[in-house]
This record gives structure tokens, sequence and C-alpha cells, in this order.
């Protein structure tokens, strides 16, 4: 990083629009994939993915510019996608929003909750407001989602999938606890309406990544950074990819007889490993 320029992380429009995968082209002609907070790491590469595969995309998110430059960035490669700013947490507006698409587009196929947001902190810190948004956003902006999602698939009496990003709740993510119990909370819920939902021919799961390589690292310090790759026993860290192959696999045909499932994409980090957000305290540094 040279003469100021930002740090970046992740992969680019252009790797994203040539990167290999093991699918097929045509694996979701005529499908309609809906990926909340696409222009973020990991909806991103879900959202050119999805589009790579011949599905029409829809993303939407907070920002309109970044929602544009990533539309543009994706029909320049002859992709069909749209995007559409939606704020997760007001239900009201989620309501509006698949309204809106649904009337466009019809209902989709598949949604994709990556739209999220934390903050690295220690939870004594916490202030009630820091508390309210990550769980506002992380909790009840997926369920919004879910439950918006699975009513229009209920009155057109079709089926639908979905697949909710979270992250790993059983070992070793430190100086996140807001967002784990979001994310807990999201796991429950999935496996509770995977059995509700069944019957409508509804099927939920979730994917919970490990160190993922994300322009969102750049929140964290150097010194948790540097750590991340030895946090799992691939000594490795992951990328936005990995978890956009995860989520065709889960939403899409090949996933058809999974509902409930918690998918975990961390190089095996849940079962060595720790991931310290806030760079590990002094204490775990020097004890045995």
């Amino acid at each position: 990083m040279t003469g100021g320029d930002e740090e970046k992380f992740g992969l680019s429009d252009a790797e994203l629009a040539v990167r290999p995968t093991i699918y097929d082209r045509t694996a979701l002609d005529g499908k309609t994939v809906l990926v909340s907070g696409g222009a973020g790491g990991i909806g991103r590469a879900a959202a050119w993915l999805f589009g790579r595969l011949g599905a029409k995309v829809i993303m939407s998110g907070r920002s309109q510019e970044k929602l544009d430059s990533l539309v543009a960035a994706m029909r320049a490669k002859g992709l069909e996608c749209h995007g559409a700013v939606v704020d997760v947490r007001d239900a009201d507006a989620v309501s509006e929003f698949f309204d809106k698409l649904c009337a466009e587009h019809g209902p989709p196929d598949i949604l994709v909750n990556s739209a999220g947001g934390q903050f690295p902190q220690p939870a004594i810190d916490f202030s009630v407001k820091g508390w309210n948004a990550v769980i506002n956003t992380n909790l009840n902006g997926t369920w919004f989602m879910m439950q918006a999602a699975a009513r229009k698939w209920r009155d057109a009496e079709r089926p639908g999938s979905i697949v909710n990003i979270v992250v790993v709740t059983a070992h070793g993510l430190y100086g996140v606890s807001h967002t784990i119990a979001a994310r807990a909370g999201v796991i429950g819920l999935t496996r509770s309406v995977a059995v509700e939902w069944a019957p409508l021919g509804i099927r939920v799961n979730c994917i919970a990544p490990g160190a993922i390589e994300t322009d969102g690292w750049k929140v964290y310090t150097p010194e948790a950074r540097a750590a991340y790759p030895r946090s799992n026993p691939m000594m490795r860290a992951g990328n936005t990819w990995d978890i956009a192959e995860a989520c065709v696999y889960l939403g899409g045909p090949a996933g058809n007889f999974i509902t409930g499932e918690l998918l975990t994409v961390d190089g095996g980090g849940q079962l060595w490993g720790e991931t310290w957000t806030t760079g590990k305290p002094d204490y775990f540094k020097t004890s045995i």
C-alpha cells in the first residue's frame, strides 16, 4: 500500500467475472435469485456466480452507488441483473420491496440473505445503540426477508429456497458477541421454519463462513488480520468465491433434499483454532 491509497481486500469485479467454477454455465437458466447485501463482499461474489450460471439476479442493499457499480459491471459481461435500495431493518419497507419485485420479475426462486454488519469491540463496552444496530440488521433484517419471501411463495403456491449467511458460532470468534447472538438466532430460526415451511416446498439453510477475506477486513487491526490464516488447520483464509459456490450448492437444485442445515465453510476452524477480531488480549498471549 503506497501513496496513501486505501488497502483493498477480497476479490474484485474483474476477478469475479472470470474466476473458475465447477458449475455448468447454464445450471440456473430461467431462475431468479435475490441477494440481500448484494454489493458487499460475499453478496457480491454470490451475485456474480448466480448471474454467470444463467440466473436473473436482483441485488438489494443500502447504497445506490455501490449497487449501480455492480449492476454496470455485471451487465457489461452480458448478465441480467437489477439493483434496489432497501432497508432490511424496516419490515414495511421489505414488504413493499417484495411487492414491487414480484410485480416486475415474479417471486424469486432463491433468496440469499447476505446483508449484515458488525463492529469489533469487547462485549463489556457495547452501547445499547451499538447492540441494537447489529441485532436489528443481522437478526431482524434477515427474518423480515425470510418471512416476506415465504409469504410470496405460499401465496403463489410455488417452492422456494433460502440461504442465510451467518458466522461460526460454535467455536473461536471473539470480539463480535453482538453478531454471534444475532446469527445464533438466525440459525435457530432456520431450523425451526425449515420444519414449518417444508409442507410449502420451502427449503431454508445457513452457511457459516470462517476467516473469509473481504473488504470488511479493513475494520480489523493488522494484528488480528495477520492471525486469521492461522485460525484453522488449513492455515489460510478463504475467499468470497468459496462461499458463493456453497450458496449455489445449498440454494440450487444440488441441495434439493437439504433443509434446516448449517454448512460451515471455515477450513476446519470450528474443530481447531480461534479468531480474535480485536486481537488476542495479552492475558491469552502469555497464559498456558
